[in-house]
């Protein structure tokens, strides 16, 4: 047992902002279960000390024969790469990676349930930062799946070292051994991520997963349809995204009409993080005060930590400081343009 002491309500800095409904994978442990002190002291200080978070990411769904078919090509590199499956077998070149997507395909179109939406599997990517050892990310991701997948759905992974970040591509099977289907959610993606996290850190590796408020982030990250949209868009090969004109169009009210009222959205956002951001003072001020020197110390690290966050901010705010400096901009030099002119 710990005589580790949290401040009440700490937890809600950490919590996910939806509670998973699903069963939960047995990696996760309970709040208040054996260790849980050591395990918060823990966990504050990896987050205290930014340990790196991982990713996991949901990154598409195929829906037809074809499109399975691609997209195990493509993660295989055509069958170049070993795929691994639940059971351990590995799958390497084009013929066994056709006849993974044909039997894939086969199983999806047999279920008389199936509306003609449905995915047949599940694009997911768990992703480390460069330095992470390339091999321990692999190893972590198999322990992943088979703790969240292995019993119900089948599933394909393999290892990606081709770009800065070493990755996982796994595809999952949609429809599931028992005929569940895999709708993950959001609090799923949240457990999810924990359980990869608690992987890698059983293999050595410094890892967490915490919200976005935990860390004082409060812009979302840009998906990646609508990143690939605006690269298109900056290179002119085709037009913005219409969600980026939209937040555009009420980044100018703010900039230039002078609608600058917070939303309630944007209300809320402040109120969030100025509860998150007390929370981790609180515990600061609890264990400056602690006989034991490293907890005096973690309460310090603490402090530091809260102090270094980034200001609380939304995208519209953030747009409307980014118009307004491209218009100074763009006045400065009509006016020095006008000077050369005079001269």
């Amino acid at each position: 047992m710990t005589d580790f002491q949290t401040v009440h309500g700490f937890e809600d800095a950490w919590r996910p902002p939806v509670l998973p409904r699903r069963r939960t994978p047995r990696a996760i442990l309970s709040p208040g279960g054996s260790g849980a002190g050591d395990d918060a002291r823990a966990r504050l200080a990896r987050v205290a000390g930014r340990a790196p978070e991982v990713m996991v990411k949901v990154t598409g769904r195929t829906r037809d024969p074809g499109h399975l078919r691609a997209h195990l090509q493509y993660i295989s590199r055509n069958g170049e790469l070993e795929m691994e499956d639940r059971d351990g077998a590995l799958i390497t070149g084009r013929p066994a990676v056709r006849e993974l997507a044909d039997d894939w395909s086969a199983i999806a179109l047999a279920d008389s349930r199936r509306r003609a939406t449905a995915p047949f599997s599940l694009c997911v990517v768990l992703s480390m930062p460069a330095e992470t050892d390339a091999a321990t990310v692999r190893d972590a991701a198999r322990a992943f799946a088979r703790e969240v997948f292995a019993d119900r759905f089948d599933y394909v992974f393999t290892l990606h070292t081709d770009a800065m970040h070493p990755h996982v591509h796994l595809a999952i099977r949609a429809l599931g051994d028992q005929g569940e289907r895999l709708n993950p959610k959001k609090a799923d993606l949240e457990i999810w991520r924990q359980v990869f996290a608690q992987a890698l850190r059983d293999r050595g590796v410094e890892a967490e997963a915490t919200p976005r408020r935990a860390r004082g982030v409060t812009r979302k990250a840009e998906r990646t349809p609508l990143r690939k949209i605006r690269e298109r868009h900056e290179s002119g090969r085709g037009e913005p995204a219409r969600v980026r004109r939209a937040a555009y169009r009420d980044a100018a009210k703010a900039a230039f009409t002078g609608q600058t009222a917070r939303t309630p959205w944007e209300t809320q956002l402040l109120k969030r993080q100025a509860s998150v951001r007390s929370l981790y003072l609180a515990q600061a001020q609890l264990l400056s005060r602690s006989p034991d020197p490293a907890d005096r110390a973690l309460g310090s690290k603490v402090e530091a930590f809260v102090q270094s966050m980034p200001q609380p901010d939304s995208q519209r705010l953030a747009l409307a400081r980014e118009l307004r400096a491209a218009n100074g901009a763009i006045s400065q030099e009509r006016e020095s343009d006008g000077r050369d002119r005079g001269r």
